[in-house]
């Protein structure tokens, strides 16, 4: 199957997000557009190296915006990094104007597939480039909470000492940042709650009632914060969840992950882009699922959909 997937920013985020799936076999080919772009040509021929050692088949070069019509897919990671203890928010005047003048090229392109936007603030970002570009909604999506939901994977997988795939209903969702919620009434394993204050729960569980879930949501939160401050940056595990996502389009998976989806009355929210269970394939957007939420998660969700909102409007002159 011949697929051609694009990726515009080849920063640290970009060139994890090509690593991981050139590793995957994911596509047959990817072309890379970067604002310089010899670092553009230096990462294809860098990434052309490691293909023999993972038995790819895919090429790899540097391509202009009007190669784009022939291309399937488009993955943007282009934008400023974001700096230490800096929210994710207050970068979003900056990289909105990045991501106009992507959209506008994109859109002069002809290109017609599906776009996976993971620069951030990406909730926000998602609902700009949706409306500067005029693509489908199923067909602009944002990262949303991937990442987020494998980091809680990994407290509670290790905190009850489980394989992640025996953990069912661990979500985060909301907006990409600190107004996120985690979906404790929806997690079990093996069909028992985690919270040990109920009567049915998994047996060893050290989680009991709103402190674990208090600590558990700052500490899935903070994870960002702790790399940047010690690496001044985060990329293997998005580039991984972002290969992780295309897997889901090319192959058709049908799969729910957590992304940054337009809501049109979910939860009685509109107008607003953020992360919610997601049905996708080869189409893009398939169906938002929408589950029962405790009236503490609702309430969180509400809020951190005004937060988005807020913030979809301080930008709104530049969209």
């Amino acid at each position: 199957m011949a697929v051609k997937v694009a990726v515009i920013g080849c920063g640290a985020v970009g060139s994890s997000f090509l690593y991981s799936a050139i590793h995957q076999d994911l596509a047959s080919e990817y072309g890379i557009i970067d604002y310089n772009n010899e670092l553009a040509k230096g990462q294809a021929l860098d990434l052309e190296d490691s293909t023999l050692f993972f038995k790819a088949q895919s090429k790899v070069r540097a391509i202009d915006y009007c190669d784009l019509q022939d291309y399937d897919y488009v993955v943007i990671t282009a934008g400023r990094p974001q700096k230490p203890e800096e929210t994710r928010l207050q970068m979003v005047r900056d990289n909105v104007e990045i991501i106009r003048v992507i959209a506008e090229k994109i859109k002069d392109s002809g290109f017609s597939g599906i776009v996976l936007i993971c620069s951030n603030p990406v909730d926000v970002l998602t609902h700009a480039f949706r409306q500067m570009s005029g693509l489908p909604t199923n067909k602009v999506i944002g990262s949303g909470t991937v990442l987020d939901s494998s980091r809680l994977l990994i407290k509670i997988s290790t905190s009850l000492k489980v394989s992640p795939n025996s953990i069912e209903g661990a979500y985060v969702l909301g907006e990409h940042g600190d107004s996120s919620l985690v979906t404790f009434s929806q997690i079990r394993v093996g069909g028992r709650t985690i919270n040990r204050c109920e009567e049915d729960h998994f047996e060893g569980s050290p989680f009991c009632c709103s402190d674990y879930e208090e600590k558990l949501e700052k500490e899935v939160r903070r994870k960002a914060y702790e790399i940047i401050s010690r690496k001044r940056a985060t990329h293997y595990g998005i580039g991984a969840a972002l290969a992780k996502i295309l897997s889901a389009f090319i192959y058709d998976t049908n799969e729910v992950l957590p992304l940054s989806v337009g809501l049109n009355g979910e939860y009685g929210l509109s107008n607003v882009t953020l992360a919610l269970p997601t049905i996708v394939g080869k189409e893009g957007i398939k169906e938002i699922i929408v589950f029962p939420l405790s009236d503490k998660e609702e309430k969180k969700l509400i809020e951190s959909a005004k937060i988005i909102s807020s913030n979809i409007d301080s930008i709104r002159d530049l969209i």
